[in-house]
């Protein structure tokens, strides 16, 4: 079975205050996440290290964008985000 077996998948935005490094403009921003939620129960065709996995497998959410726009119009330059992590844990 796959890790995609284990948990029921959808994609939601979130907004966050970050700052642009290029010209230091605090803006909220949307930020794009893939949230992996458990499953209520295992499928049936499931063995036991199957079932061990699942024991173990928790929800969480995972970051879908790396890069943003600056929304200051003079600006307009890309930047990774830093100050937010990759990976959360629900």
């Amino acid at each position: 079975m796959n890790e995609q077996d284990y948990y029921d998948e959808r994609q939601e935005t979130k907004k966050h205050l970050l700052t642009c490094p290029h010209c230091r403009q605090e803006t909220e921003y949307e930020v794009g996440w893939i949230v992996r939620t458990k499953k209520k129960s295992l499928p049936p065709r499931a063995d036991e290290r199957d079932r061990a996995k699942f024991a173990k497998a928790q929800s969480y959410m995972v970051r879908k964008d790396d890069l943003l726009v600056c929304k200051n119009i003079r600006c307009r330059k890309r930047f990774e985000i830093a100050g937010i992590q990759s990976v959360a844990f629900l």
